[in-house]
């Protein structure tokens, strides 16, 4: 186990005309896999995600990877939203644009075989399903091989065998040391995938524990209306 957390977050605050989006949310974490942030619409799963990708500046806290300030977009972090985001060009062309320097056409190949779409790498990227453009993605942002990936509901409305290929390249970045902060509502893959829990509700964390005794015993009244499919207010 490494000294120094892989991701360190301190007193993390978000206000917005005088409302606090997100309000004094701290965690630190050492161990890689896959941390889940869990909550109801409007907890602010997205918000606390885009902070920690540097994309939004938070009005008070801090976050750290492997030990650095998180002050914007870094290479030691890659992020993938709910909606692919891809360039005008073929597929090959996608990751060769997104890659580090140097990266020869065997590594790129190689990311697209693990995707399954190494018989689209000529296709223009807009052109795939949506479950490809999201695999196409990932392997995008994994090619970067940054420490920390921030996954905002990569799979909502995918197909199953696009969800699958996914959740395994997921566990592989996680199984050769790298960290996963991930949003999702689903349970099922909450239980598949999840290492530790963080359940928001209203800006704040009302539970972060590991996944095991989450699913089986939570702490928290409102984790517990949520596993039980009840409405949240």
């Amino acid at each position: 186990m490494p000294d120094t957390p892989l991701i360190e977050i301190t007193n993390l605050c978000l206000r917005v005309n005088n409302t606090d989006l997100l309000d004094s949310i701290s965690m630190s974490s050492k161990d890689c896999g896959v941390t889940m942030v869990m909550g109801p619409n409007g907890a602010g799963k997205s918000l606390l995600l885009k902070c920690l990708h540097g994309l939004i500046k938070p009005t008070f806290g801090s976050v750290k990877v492997s030990g650095e300030y998180v002050l914007g977009p870094s290479t030691n972090q890659a992020m993938v939203f709910q909606t692919p985001v891809l360039l005008r060009r073929n597929v090959f062309a996608n990751l060769k644009f997104a890659a580090p320097p140097g990266t020869n056409a065997v590594t790129i190949n190689n990311a697209l075989s693990t995707a399954h779409l190494a018989d689209k790498k000529d296709l223009p990227a807009r052109l795939l399903s949506g479950g490809e453009q999201q695999r196409l993605a990932l392997v995008r942002a994994l090619l970067r091989k940054p420490k920390l990936l921030v996954l905002d509901e990569p799979t909502a409305s995918l197909d199953p065998a696009s969800i699958q290929i996914i959740e395994g390249l997921i566990q592989d970045f996680t199984e050769h040391g790298g960290k996963t902060i991930f949003v999702s509502h689903d349970i099922g893959q909450a239980k598949r995938l999840g290492s530790d829990i963080i359940f928001l509700h209203k800006g704040r964390v009302v539970e972060h524990s590991d996944a095991a005794r989450f699913f089986i015993n939570p702490k928290s009244k409102e984790a517990k209306a949520y596993l039980n499919g009840q409405l949240i207010v």
